[in-house]
């Protein structure tokens, strides 16, 4: 799996659904993919403003 398609997919999900929390290991679990890749991809969506993280550290939606 590419990183971008990684993104896409990830994009999707919280797409659908918005009120989705993740820890960054749920995430990795929940895409199937390791978790330096889930990082990555987590981080660049962070960048983008689509993400944020709480402070407890749970990746949520960038507008929420």
């Amino acid at each position: 799996m590419t990183v971008e398609a990684v993104t896409k997919r990830v994009r999707a999900e919280f797409d659908e659904m918005p009120g989705l929390t993740l820890t960054e290991r749920q995430a990795a679990k929940l895409f199937g993919i390791e978790g330096r890749l889930c990082r990555d991809v987590i981080d660049q969506l962070i960048d983008d403003s689509f993400l944020r993280k709480t402070r407890s550290g749970s990746i949520i939606r960038g507008d929420r």
